[in-house]
């Protein structure tokens, strides 16, 4: 009955809000990036993200960019399952469930001093995350178990039921025998990765140049969820459990989790008149997640004690109208629930749930468990662009991503699910329509190595193709103003479930997932 109930504490956990880049990577760091798609192979003061080597092609002095983005994002997951039936507060088997990511201020900075033939650089920003997201209704995993909670008590009230050779606990008083239900979820998290480089650049020829740095990533995040009130038929399942205390079957996730790490990083760059080649590889950073956190799951101990008072209380209330003093009758009442409570049907019901309560109490909470320490690595990264500038007013670039997921650690080694890495194709050009304007468009194709072993409503992610445009307003000589929108534009990843129910019946839980992402952006570069 509650074996897998428990699993919905670990189902607040929303651990990603990427809105451009790999699983765990935000690679939108500047606005000329925003605008334009695909810097890898440019030469800007944003290339102390992008494209550090060949910021020391840059003139003299000091470069500096400050930039702010707003992205609004949203995750829709569609389910399908034969059990939502059973809900008494919706009888429909189809389920839309949507949460909303806002993330108001998306700050990075970029500088640079060039001296010579070195280039020294800072890069601060957003490596991954960047938001909160918000499930008001919980997620349909949440009401997946609850439902085969529902049938599983009704399982064992008719267990108990058939030892007592009368209808007690599968009365429509008590959890009935269709295996109706209700309850109440909820869940939010936001996750922020802060990184923060340092690294020089040096000319090793006229034309080369070639960089190394490090960055630190400061992880935070924190997710709250819950599933409350669960009632199987009339019946609240506290009342199983514990019947002195109404939050017994509630399910409760309260954890902080805080991480450190370091991420190498080399590039280089190489220019040949109107080309510019260039790469970059950032290694991958070994990050572990500490938990701090203050969970609340229900046990069931009790609930064989439980259901034998609840028999014996009806027992002796029988016992008492023939005759029996109240004390004779409680007394002969818990004689009787005992013996019948050793029935093999009882017996071999309890000992299942509670061989898969302890097996799924483990599973799911130990992500979540105070103190443990989560492997939550950041992929390896390598970028290779291409620069090309045709005429002098017209810049284009390609470039390519390869996010080397399958490689990075996470919790029980969920990498190992994915297909391959991540696969990302850019694509941009900036034009100078005058002297004080710069339009800009681009397109990136991101492709995940997805499979259906991999996708869980907690968190996803799903391909899509990102478009962009925007301008560079030149103010002063030495100030320029970027501007821009990027819009992606997800794919549909759709897996199926099979569920048995029972060693005749199996029946099929269906998701659909897909996102929607807007990212608005403005920023201003200055040489001094």
């Amino acid at each position: 009955m509650k074996s897998k109930m428990i699993l919905a504490a670990a189902f607040a956990a929303i651990s990603q809000l990427a809105f451009a880049g790999g699983i765990l990577t935000n690679t939108n760091q500047n606005i000329a990036y925003n605008r334009m798609m695909s810097r890898e192979a440019a030469i800007g003061i944003d290339g102390a993200y992008y494209n550090p080597a060949g910021v020391a092609f840059l003139s003299p002095g000091h470069h500096f960019s400050f930039n702010w983005q707003t992205a609004i994002q949203s995750r829709t997951i569609e389910n399908d399952y034969p059990l939502f039936g059973n809900n008494t507060a919706d009888n429909s088997t189809h389920r839309k469930f949507r949460g909303k990511a806002f993330a108001p201020v998306l700050p990075s900075v970029q500088y640079a001093y060039n001296w010579h033939d070195f280039s020294f650089q800072f890069n601060g920003g957003l490596i991954g995350g960047g938001g909160k997201c918000t499930f008001d209704d919980g997620l349909g995993s949440f009401e997946k178990i609850v439902s085969e909670t529902a049938l599983g008590a009704v399982g064992l009230a008719g267990a108990v039921d058939q030892a007592l050779g009368q209808q007690m606990f599968t009365s429509p008083q008590m959890f009935g025998s269709d295996g109706k239900y209700n309850f109440n979820s909820y869940m939010r998290g936001n996750s922020y990765y802060y990184g923060f480089s340092v690294g020089a650049a040096y000319k090793l020829r006229p034309n080369m140049s070639v960089f190394a740095g490090v960055r630190a990533v400061y992880a935070t995040g924190s997710y709250y969820g819950y599933v409350r009130n669960i009632q199987v038929g009339n019946m609240p399942l506290y009342k199983v459990l514990d019947p002195t205390k109404t939050n017994s079957g509630d399910i409760e996730l309260n954890c902080d989790q805080k991480g450190l790490g370091f991420t190498p990083i080399i590039s280089v760059d190489y220019r040949l008149g109107r080309w510019n080649f260039a790469a970059k590889y950032e290694f991958k950073t070994r990050m572990r997640l500490k938990n701090q956190s203050v969970n609340q799951a229900p046990s069931i101990g009790n609930l064989q004690d439980n259901l034998g008072t609840a028999v014996a209380q009806g027992v002796a209330a029988q016992a008492m109208k023939q005759g029996m003093t109240q004390t004779e009758a409680m007394a002969y009442g818990l004689e009787y629930a005992k013996t019948k409570l050793s029935d093999p049907r009882v017996v071999g019901a309890m000992g299942m749930i509670k061989q898969q309560f302890d097996s799924k109490l483990t599973e799911a909470t130990g992500e979540y468990a105070d103190g443990v320490k989560v492997p939550a690595d950041i992929p390896a990264l390598l970028s290779v662009g291409v620069g090309y500038n045709p005429v002098d007013p017209l810049r284009v670039n390609v470039g390519f991503h390869y996010f080397y997921d399958k490689q990075a650690s996470a919790y029980n080694h969920r990498e190992e699910k994915l297909k391959r890495g991540t696969m990302e194709w850019t694509a941009g050009a900036e034009f100078d329509a005058s002297k004080r304007i710069t339009v800009s468009a681009g397109w990136q194709n991101t492709n995940y190595g997805l499979s259906e072993a991999y996708m869980n409503d907690k968190s996803f992610v799903v391909s899509s193709n990102s478009v962009a445009c925007g301008a560079r307003f030149h103010l002063t000589k030495r100030m320029d103003l970027n501007v821009a929108y990027f819009h992606s534009f997800y794919q549909h990843k759709k897996t199926t479930e099979d569920v048995a129910l029972s060693s005749t019946q199996t029946v099929t839980y269906k998701s659909d997932y897909t996102r929607d992402n807007n990212v608005f952006g403005v920023g201003v570069d200055y040489i001094f």
